[in-house]
């Protein structure tokens, strides 16, 4: 007891302080650790289930828990190789080989980046110094001896292009693609040499690799969406100019393009969108809008042609129509403006156009179930022409009600009645009275109308669907005096 109040505790206080201190650092350590433990296990095993973003996850908590092992690094490097991230793989790798240089699968891992990113001077290094330390690794002496003949091939492939011959730049650049996936440099020449060759779908497909692999790329977004315009792919281009404009709202480039596209493309949806509610008067205006705000894009200016092709042709406005899908046409086959001209011949009555239009559209696109069923239509509508009109006989419109048809067959009934001609005119006005009585049993008949709208006859002898009803009170004509009862107007 005497001692413990003799202790001098202003000397002791410290020592207590560090040991206590100590104690914690070890036990925080020895926690640390089990948690690194546990993300480098989960990591291995959503790895081995092919969940690379989710092993990513797990490496990254490692790395940020035990930044001095190697092996961390290497792990999480090998999880971004397999995800194509280049860059991130080839910071990992070169750290591992930073903290331990004879590390000979990192060295290896490095190289085939590099040899993937199109550095064949880089790759041949790394391969290199890998054979020092193995000398039999067969894939590094294998790949160290590729490196000059890449090189050599990259050299061409760009003195190619500074020739202007596109077509051997490109296509040196293909190979070299199949050896480096990775390289933005290569897929941007080959990218500028299918502009050059005029095949901009496939420039399209380089650049957006080009802009996946440069990311935060204005320049590479701007191109894109301009091939996308130059295309008539509208919404898409309007889709790229945004990404351009996230990276920087005001970029001198992007922005008035952005302007643009967006008034395209808001006119070419109002088109769709009128076509759809058959507010065909209003898709017209909206398709004239288009082309005062585009006149030289060929692709766009043809979008707005196929649609007053298409809207004017179903707006019963035939011969505009024909003008505007002739248009159409100039700039670019489709069968779809095919089919349009087609209903609009049919329109006017020429059916020998129309088939023909329609038979265009085959040529094109085979399979195409509206221009099959155009030429069956047409042929149809020109059979009933050398035949009898109905419609025409009574002189009404195709959209006429009953109540408009009878009253007109009334009308034509008492005019050409054969009891008010004599001769060779009563002759005449026999035919035209049957063809009247023909035309009502027709028109007011809601099924036979159906099927002289489809372009058949109903009483067509030759289909055998003609009425012993129609012919029964006029059998007569052909038996003695034709008039002999007395005909009642119902």
């Amino acid at each position: 007891m005497d001692l413990f109040l003799n202790t001098n505790w202003n000397k002791v206080t410290p020592c207590l302080v560090l040991l206590v201190l100590e104690v914690l650092l070890e036990f925080s350590e020895c926690a640390t650790q089990a948690e690194v433990n546990k993300h480098l296990e989960l990591g291995r095993d959503f790895l081995a289930r092919g969940q690379l973003s989710d092993a990513l996850t797990h490496y990254h908590a490692a790395v940020e828990g035990d930044p001095h092992n190697y092996l961390t690094y290497f792990k999480r490097g090998t999880v971004y190789y397999a995800l194509g991230k280049a860059k991130f793989a080839l910071q990992d790798f070169s750290k591992v080989l930073e903290m331990k240089a004879d590390f000979t699968a990192a060295r290896l891992h490095r190289a085939n980046v590099y040899l993937k990113l199109a550095q064949y001077r880089e790759a041949k290094e790394d391969y290199l110094q890998v054979t020092y330390s193995e000398p039999y690794n067969e894939e590094a002496v294998s790949l160290y001896h590729r490196m000059d003949g890449l090189s050599e091939e990259l050299q061409l492939a760009e003195a190619y292009y500074r020739g202007r011959d596109f077509a051997a730049a490109a296509e040196l650049a293909s190979r070299l693609l199949e050896a480096s996936p990775w390289s933005a440099n290569l897929r941007q020449l080959r990218a500028e040499c299918y502009i050059a060759l005029n095949d901009l779908f496939s420039a399209v497909s380089d650049i957006r690799s080009v802009n996946r692999l440069q990311q935060d790329s204005t320049d590479g977004y701007h191109r894109l969406a301009t091939l996308l315009y130059q295309l008539g792919h509208v919404s898409d281009a309007l889709k790229e100019i945004r990404e351009c404009l996230k990276l920087d709202p005001e970029h001198k480039l992007c922005f008035p393009l952005y302007k643009k596209l967006k008034k395209v493309d808001k006119l070419l949806l109002e088109c769709e969108e009128a076509s759809e509610n058959r507010e065909f008067g209003r898709c017209v205006e909206r398709a004239e809008g288009v082309l005062r705000v585009e006149q030289e894009v060929t692709l766009v200016v043809f979008e707005a042609r196929k649609w007053l092709c298409s809207c004017h042709a179903k707006e019963e406005q035939y011969s505009e129509a024909i003008l505007e899908c002739g248009r159409a046409l100039e700039l670019q086959r489709d069968a779809g403006v095919l089919c349009s001209r087609g209903d609009a011949w049919l329109g006017l009555g020429e059916y020998d156009d129309a088939i023909r239009s329609y038979k265009e559209a085959l040529e094109l696109d085979e399979g195409l179930q509206r221009a099959k069923d155009g030429i069956s239509r047409a042929q149809k509508l020109q059979k009933q022409s050398e035949q009898r009109d109905y419609y025409k006989i009574l002189g009404v419109k195709r959209t006429a009600n009953k109540q408009e048809i009878t009253k007109a067959y009334r009308k034509a009934a008492q005019k050409w009645h054969p009891d008010n001609f004599q001769g060779d005119e009563k002759k005449l006005a026999e035919k035209k009275f049957i063809d009247i009585a023909a035309a009502k049993e027709v028109l007011t008949d809601p099924e036979k109308r159906a099927v002289f709208d489809a372009g058949g006859d109903p009483l067509d002898p030759e289909s055998g669907r003609q009425q012993p009803g129609f012919n029964a009170p006029f059998g007569h004509f052909h038996h003695g005096s034709p008039f002999q009862f007395k005909f009642h107007f119902n």
